[in-house]
């Protein structure tokens, strides 16, 4: 007996957490819980690739999922001392508080 989890259950799942990344994004100002906010709606399209993969019986989506996690993590690599930076120089980690573009 094998109890399937059903593909719309997945798509489901993948959209809150999507959902709940962009809000994270657009309410808060803090550049740590954007970044981590981020990160969110990554794993939320790695979530559909892989269901989409499982599927369809294909490896395309998973092989997509690790590209997108080598570059999730090059991301995270290059944020983070982005985000060091700007708190040694601003002492803040909030977005309102970083006006370094402004002419």
């Amino acid at each position: 007996m094998s109890a399937t989890v059903p593909l719309n259950a997945y798509l489901i799942l993948s959209a809150a957490l999507f959902v709940v990344g962009v809000a994270g994004v657009l309410i808060r100002r803090n550049v740590l819980v954007i970044f981590m906010a981020i990160e969110l709606m990554l794993n939320a399209v790695n979530l559909t690739f892989v269901a989409f993969s499982r599927f369809l019986h294909s490896m395309d989506g998973q092989i997509i999922v690790l590209f997108v996690m080598a570059v999730a993590a090059a991301e995270v690599a290059v944020g983070l001392a982005i985000i060091i930076a700007l708190h040694r120089n601003k002492a803040s980690v909030n977005v309102d508080d970083i006006n370094l573009l402004k002419g």
